[in-house]
């Protein structure tokens, strides 16, 4: 993971991070182009010499995300095309008639509306716990408190983010994961916003089915996810279709994970990602989180001596900042800043259930998210430009 490139050279700053990565790590795209110019077999699906190529570098890529996420089987390893789609195979592959589910007041509509299908479909039930993200005070006991509260005998299944897309929030997963595991309740973890950013361990935590994207904090390209299963998980396939195992079969191939990689894999995008997370195991996680966290730090700060402007949940430390600026529209100020070269996200950030949590503005509020390769001269200059809407000085 190194220097900035092409147009981003010039002072267009990207602090829309949670979002997409941008600009990608040169590996990532040197990988992609190595893959098209020299493994541009179709894995899987033929025994010649390109064929195997690409296999053995689609298999690779298996073989370092179970390492990186704490599963000892890589052939659990899922790939999907995003976020979105290891969510859907995990709730809809897991959930049966009748069944009761818990997701937390955060979610992203990813998460909630699948619920939300399910249950106008009279399939299942489901109800929200309390993060108290916007609470002077939260902690691990009373997020566990309100799930219990929620319980009932026919839970299946709790499904929450790791880390929230509209804020700094992080769930305390291990704990919820424990006491999943003490109530033979089925875990599935939306970590969107953390791989790459916050340590998982899959087997550590307790998580049976974890949802990430490879475009995001792991640095991969877009039209790349994944879906990590333990053994104790078996989900209905969603797609059927051709996977080049048992070819004269009606029914899709128990074997995995061809029984739920219906279709081509994205080779390319898969050599990217792994290069991708090859970048994030060099630097480290722990350097990554804190780069991020220091500018979102810095940020928040100055936000908070600029009296028109209100912080969402300022008390989670991160890398995303979430703000709105009284009697100013959100689209307003995103075009602003995009007119002052600074790329932010306004708008409602397909989280229904955050911002009704944080309750903020009818027009709902602007998202700076930061990434490792942001700097302290990039949040100056949101800094200056929020100040100068503001009508303030420093």
């Amino acid at each position: 993971m190194t220097t900035r490139s092409g147009a981003y050279k010039s002072r267009q700053i990207y602090a829309d991070q949670a979002a997409t990565s941008f600009p990608k790590p040169p590996e990532v795209i040197r990988a992609m182009t190595d893959y098209m110019e020299t493994k541009g077999g179709n894995p899987g699906r033929g025994a010649h010499r390109l064929s195997l190529a690409a296999a053995q570098q689609v298999y690779a890529c298996r073989e370092t995300a179970a390492e990186l996420f704490g599963l000892s089987h890589p052939e659990r390893v899922v790939f999907t095309m995003n976020t979105t789609q290891a969510l859907n195979m995990a709730i809809i592959g897991l959930l049966k008639a009748g069944d009761h589910v818990l997701c937390s007041d955060m979610e992203h509509n990813s998460v909630w509306r699948p619920l939300h299908r399910l249950a106008e479909e009279g399939v299942i039930t489901y109800d929200t716990f309390e993060t108290f993200a916007a609470a002077p005070v939260c902690n691990e006991d009373m997020i566990l408190q309100s799930i219990r509260r929620k319980l009932t005998p026919k839970t299946k299944m709790i499904i929450c983010a790791h880390a929230a897309n509209i804020c700094s929030l992080v769930l305390p997963i291990e704990a919820i994961g424990r006491l999943c595991q003490e109530m033979g309740i089925i875990f599935v973890v939306d970590g969107a916003q953390s791989a790459g950013v916050q340590e998982i361990h899959m087997a550590r935590m307790h998580i049976d089915a974890l949802c990430l994207p490879g475009h995001k904090g792991l640095l991969g390209p877009q039209g790349t996810g994944m879906l990590l299963l333990s053994p104790r998980v078996t989900p209905r396939p969603l797609i059927t279709g051709g996977n080049g195992v048992d070819s004269l079969a009606g029914d899709m191939s128990e074997a995995l994970p061809e029984m739920y990689e219906a279709g081509t894999v994205p080779g390319p995008g898969i050599a990217g990602l792994h290069a991708g997370m090859n970048c994030v195991k060099r630097v480290g996680i722990e350097a990554i989180r804190h780069q991020e966290t220091r500018l979102g730090e810095r940020l928040k700060q100055a936000l908070s001596r600029l009296s028109p402007v209100t912080v969402y949940a300022p008390k989670h430390k991160g890398g995303v900042v979430l703000f709105s600026i009284r009697g100013m529209a959100s689209e307003s100020v995103g075009a602003y800043l995009d007119g002052q070269g600074i790329c932010v996200r306004p708008g409602f950030h397909c989280s229904a259930l955050g911002h009704r949590t944080l309750k903020t503005p009818e027009e709902g509020a602007v998202r700076v998210s930061f990434g490792y390769n942001n700097t302290e001269r990039d949040c100056d200059a949101v800094i200056d430009a929020i100040r100068h809407l503001c009508h303030e000085r420093p």
